[in-house]
């Protein structure tokens, strides 16, 4: 990633440290070990990870292995020693055969099995931004979480925009990622059914697209009209928002 030019930048930074600060004691409240950051190995997490270091308040890192990470942020991750690193109950291979189905852009099933049943009853500090998407632009600095009761979510770099991330990034000399440096945006699952780059990663980590092929395969039944191989099954998903139709043009639907 090319080097931004340096700013003053002690606005944000004390802003974020301020309210990690300022919301420690609900953090310890909700736990002897106070927040919970959730650190997934981007840059974000990076730059949360280096400001709730400088705040001084107490919390414990986190890492949650989904099996289908890139190596190369596995290894980024592996490399910060107060991170703990959570290993699954199934691999993404057995999830999807236990499901009978792959994950979809409007099933993303293996995010709430695989990451986001971790801190509960917490308060978890993560970097969502404002800037990364639509959907994220209408989340708030605090809020509760929708799923399970009593655990809250800290954004304290909501507000940043992404050369700020970058910016503090150089001038703080952290270490992040080098996927970054060789053109990715973002980073997370192998051939993540929300990711538009699927030659890409299907040439750069050919092991991992492998495993998906080989359970997604698997889940394939001859019922199945719309797809009349394995094969033809594999390729829709590949192609992620195009529809599956049965023989009487109606759209194909899937069990939950």
């Amino acid at each position: 990633m090319k080097q931004c030019n340096s700013t003053l930048f002690g606005g944000l930074k004390d802003i974020a440290i301020d309210r990690l600060r300022e919301f420690e004691k609900v953090a310890l409240d909700k736990h002897p070990d106070g927040f919970y950051l959730a650190y997934s190995g981007g840059k974000d997490s990076d730059v949360i990870l280096n400001l709730i270091r400088q705040a001084g308040v107490k919390y414990t890192a986190h890492h949650n292995l989904t099996t289908c990470d890139p190596p190369e942020l596995i290894r980024h991750v592996k490399e910060q020693p107060d991170v703990i690193i959570h290993k699954p109950k199934m691999t993404m291979w057995q999830l999807i055969r236990k499901k009978g189905m792959p994950p979809r852009r409007n099933a993303r099933y293996c995010c709430e099995m695989l990451k986001e049943t971790a801190g509960r009853g917490r308060l978890i500090v993560t970097g969502v931004r404002w800037k990364e998407s639509a959907r994220r632009s209408k989340r708030r600095m605090l809020e509760a979480c929708y799923r399970t009761k009593g655990t809250h979510y800290l954004h304290p770099i909501i507000d940043w925009e992404n050369n700020d991330v970058w910016t503090y990034i150089h001038s703080e000399k952290i270490d992040y990622c080098k996927l970054y440096d060789e053109g990715f945006k973002r980073l997370g699952c192998v051939l993540c059914p929300m990711s538009r780059e699927v030659q890409r990663d299907i040439d750069r980590w050919p092991k991992i697209a492998k495993a998906w092929e080989k359970a997604i395969k698997a889940t394939w039944k001859p019922e199945y009209e719309a797809f009349p191989t394995p094969e033809h099954y594999w390729q829709w998903w590949l192609a992620r928002d195009r529809p599956a139709m049965n023989k009487d043009k109606t759209i194909m639907m899937f069990e939950d």
